[in-house]
Parts: C-alpha cells; structure tokens; sequence
C-alpha cells in the first residue's frame, strides 16, 4: 500500500509530504484547489510521461516520491527479474529535470520509464472518469471475469506457452523466408561443390603431374643423355668402370711397398660397386622412358583441369581447392538441415497448440462456471447503488482461434431500466451509470486482493444523497480488504473515510501554492458542514456533519 507521497516543485505544488494509512480515505477541497494535480503527481511515479510543463520553479528539477508496503503481494519475481533489491517496502522516485529529462528510481537503481510503470500497475489502480472508459474495453472485461473466476495461475501458464508458440512460429517463418532466400544460392554452391567433387581432386597430383608431363614431353632428350651416360660408365673400351678397375690394380701391384694404400683400394672398390649399381639405375630409368603421347594428352587435359579451377576460385594449390570443397558441402547440408529444421518446428508447433488448446477450453471452462454468480453480485450492489432495474449479463463466447487469452471472448451486457433492451456498455449507459457499475466491478475484485491500493477520482459522479451514502459505504468496505483513496466532493463519502485530507491554495506575491493537510477530528466536522452548506459552516450544518460522521 502506499505509506508516504512526496511532492517538491510540481504545478503548484512547491512541497509537501502526506502520510496514508490503510483504510478509506478521502481528498476533498474546492474546485481548482489541486486536486487533480496531486493526481498528476501520483500518476508521474506509476509511470505516466511529463514535460518541463510540470515544473513550477523552471530553474529545479521535480521530483516525486513514493514509499509503498509491498511485502504481501508476490512481487519477488518481479524485482528478481529486472535486478532490483527486493524488501517490503519500495520506494519509487521520479525526477523531471530543467531541460524536460526523465530520470525514473525504483529503491535507488536507475529503471526505464516501463519498468517503473509496469510496477506501478502492480501497486495502485486509478480509478477516474478517463479509466471508466475501460469498462467498454474487451480485454478489461475479460481480465475481470478472470480475477473473480481466480484462475490467474492457470492463465499465466497458458499465457507463456501461448508466447513461447508464437516465438516459435515466428522462427519458423524467419527460417522459411531464410530458405526461399537462400534457394538460389544454395544452387549455385551446389554447383560450385558438384564440380571440384567431380574433379576427384588429389592433394599432391599436380606436382606429379607436372613431373611426369615434364618426362614425357622431353623423352628422347632424357633417353639420349641416359645412354650417353651409361656408355660412359661401362660401354666400349675405355669407360669410367674399366678405367678405375685399371688404377685399382696398379695400386695393389705397389701395396706392398706402402700398406697405406690399402686403405685408397678399398675406397676405389666401394666407388666401383656404386658406379656399377648407377649405371644399372640408368638403364632402368631408360627402359621404362617412353614416348606415350597419349598419356601426355591425357596429362595435360587434367592439368587443364586443375589451373583452371585454380584460376576460377582465386587459389594457388589443390589443398585449398580441396579445403573450398568442405566448406562448401557444408553450406549445402547446412540449408538441408534448415528444411528438417523447419519440419521440427511443425512438429514442435502442433503438439504445443494440442497443449494450449486443453489449457484453453479448461481456463473457459472455469469462466463459465462463475458467471452466474458474478451477475448475480454485480446485479446486487448495483440495487443497493440505487438502480433496482438494472440487469448485467456476461456474454462468453468461444472464437475457437488461441489467443493471449484463450479461446474465449466476453462481453459485458447491461440495462440500467425496466423495459430497456440489454446491450453492450458503451451503447446504452450513462456517465453515472457507468460509474456505479465500475465501482460494483471493483469492489467485486478487491475481495480478491489483488491490488494494494487503489485511487478513485470522482466516483461520486452522477450521484447524491442516500445513494452517495452507499458509495461511501461500500468505498468503506472496500478499505476493509485494501488501502482505498478518493478525491469526493459529496459529504455522505467523506463522512465515511477513516483518514481525511484537505487540499487547499494559497496566494503569496502573485504565486499561488497547492497545500495538503490531514484534518483532525474536529477540523473534519467542520470540513463536512461547508460540503453540505456551500461553505457556510452554520450550527445546523455543523449537527448534519456530525450525525454523518456518527452514522
């Protein structure tokens, strides 16, 4: 509930401080006293947007402060869920700087202005004739149907499945829109791996390629030289072999005389095995030369191949080719994998929408039970409001299409005299009717606990006398349940508070200031008597305000 609302430099307002118990209280003052701007200031911490409008000194900042008693209203999560320092008390602050700037606190961390009015939502209903407006409104009705029926829990568990649904669709299109994108392109990659595929690329085959297309193609070259060479080493006379085998001898023929020259023989023998096996090597490498024409066609149209494929993809060797190769195919299994991912978001969708479907018809189901009994206490305290004619129905229909809220839509049907066809809200009741039938609304929901506070602005609208009694009364009962405030200016409400707040203005050099005080008992009866006697506190005035306080 909320405990104290500081103001400091707002409309007229330059400051002050107003403590609130829990109970009914009420706000009165003349016409044009402030009323409406204390509102105003409220409502700047609940969230609603300003300007340098607000500001009554142009060169301060104004700031609005509210402490609120939040301990039994499950709020938690919500603090846990924006990183915010949870205690059971919150303190809201608003600041409106010179230059227009809004700066929003909740318990001193800085929050944006929809966080702060997302926990003010939690914490104070304001109810005005702007607000009575709702009650035309679908989804305001048929959040109050779903309080009384007290199904919220269920409806939460619903709501986030339903959301997580739509995520998943709208995955599901982005990918769908993915693929068509994509279409084209995975094609053309299609192709691009298709073709190296079918290359059957080797890592080391362009070198040996090259070295063999090299052979080929200087054959006779090569055969001649090799030829020549093993001529050299052990054709005709004369050669290389015969000629070390030669000194060879003539060493050994004078080894005697000179044992170090073993040591040389030794060293010309190993020489001539090795010449031996070279020349041997040489005449291998010539019979396997041959002039193949063929295979340097064939050869070369591979490499053909090759430099071609180098040259399209920018890279300058087959294991870059080969690694292009990879990164392509998965590109290709990567869009595969998008239409299977598609198929099991279809799959995952149906089997959540069969889920909220049986959620759905169960929250219906549990709207429609309580129905009955809503109308009948609607129809109730609207009697005792003074309009014994009055008929209410709740219209719950199934569209069968899942929305946020279900399967269902509602209507509220009334008629505020015998003889008047039913109809929907905003066809056929007045600004008074409307009233009544709100304040019966909301009286309904607070025996829900549901909101810690709420604030009626002129609920006294279209009505008087004994039925303003009423009001006053079941404002009174209200407060039992919740902290209730209202801005009146009929006696019989006033009467009925257990706090009451003045507001008033003064002038001082050509500046007037609104001002806040809570009357005292005595200050209260006096309060009363000018409601009643147009401000003329007579004796008599005087008796009537108290034998509304003593009723």
């Amino acid at each position: 509930m909320l405990q104290k609302l500081s103001i400091e430099n707002y409309i007229l307002i330059h400051e002050l401080e107003v403590e609130f118990q829990a109970g009914f209280s009420v706000i009165t003052g003349e016409t044009g006293s402030g009323k409406s701007i204390f509102l105003g200031a409220l409502g700047l911490i609940l969230g609603q947007r300003a300007d340098t409008g607000v500001l009554l000194n142009k060169s301060k900042k104004c700031v609005v402060e509210g402490a609120f008693l939040i301990k039994e209203y499950n709020l938690e999560t919500f603090f846990q869920e924006h990183e915010l320092d949870f205690d059971e008390s919150a303190i809201l602050r608003r600041e409106i700087s010179q230059t227009g700037k809004s700066r929003a606190f909740i318990n001193d961390t800085p929050v944006n202005l929809s966080v702060l009015k997302e926990l003010g939502d939690k914490l104070v209903n304001i109810h005005s004739q702007h607000s009575i407006i709702t009650l035309n409104d679908a989804d305001f009705q048929l959040a109050v149907l779903d309080n009384y029926a007290g199904i919220q829990p269920a409806l939460q568990t619903y709501r986030s499945q339903f959301l997580r649904l739509s995520r998943l669709k709208k995955q599901k299109d982005e990918l769908q829109e993915k693929i068509i994108r994509s279409k084209e392109e995975h094609d053309y990659f299609a192709f691009l791996y298709n073709e190296l595929l079918n290359a059957n690329l080797q890592t080391d085959e362009q070198i040996r390629a090259e070295e063999r297309l090299q052979i080929l193609t200087h054959a006779e070259e090569i055969k001649t030289a090799l030829r020549k060479s093993i001529d050299l080493i052990s054709g005709s006379d004369g050669n290389i072999t015969e000629q070390l085998l030669g000194v060879i001898n003539n060493l050994q023929s004078i080894s005697r005389y000179n044992p170090s020259l073993k040591e040389l023989i030794d060293r010309l023998n190993v020489n001539v095995i090795d010449i031996k096996d070279i020349s041997l090597t040489l005449s291998s490498l010539d019979e396997h030369i041959e002039i193949d024409q063929d295979e340097i066609e064939a050869l070369t149209g591979r490499l053909d191949i090759l430099y071609r494929l180098l040259h399209k993809h920018q890279k300058s060797s087959i294991h870059e080719l080969l690694s292009l190769q990879l990164e392509l195919e998965k590109k290709i299994l990567s869009a595969d994998n998008m239409s299977e991912q598609v198929n099991t978001y279809n799959a995952e969708i149906k089997e959540l929408e069969r889920i909220l479907y049986q959620k759905a018809h169960e929250i219906s189901d549990a709207r429609h039970k309580v129905i009955g009994n809503f109308e009948k206490e609607i129809v109730g305290l609207l009697i005792v409001l003074g309009m014994n004619q009055a008929r209410f129905q709740i219209e719950c229909t199934s569209s069968g299409l899942l929305t946020l809220d279900g399967i269902d839509k509602v209507r509220f049907l009334f008629s505020s005299n015998k003889g008047l066809e039913i109809n929907e809200v905003s066809k056929i009741a007045s600004g008074g009717e409307l009233s009544r039938l709100m304040l019966s609304i909301k009286s309904m929901i607070s025996q829900k606990n549901l909101l810690p506070t709420i604030f009626f602005d002129e609920i006294d609208s279209g009505v008087s006398g004994e039925i303003a009694g009423k009001v006053g009364t079941i404002l009174k009962q209200m407060g039992a349940r919740m902290q209730v405030i209202a801005i009146t200016h009929i006696p019989q409400i006033a009467a009925k508070c257990n706090q009451h707040f003045w507001i008033y203005k003064n002038e001082y050099q050509d500046i007037t200031t609104t001002y806040i005080k809570q009357l005292s008992k005595k200050e209260q009866i006096e309060e009363i008597a000018k409601m009643l006697s147009d401000n003329l506190v007579s004796p008599s005035a005087i008796s009537n305000a108290k034998a509304l306080l003593n009723n």
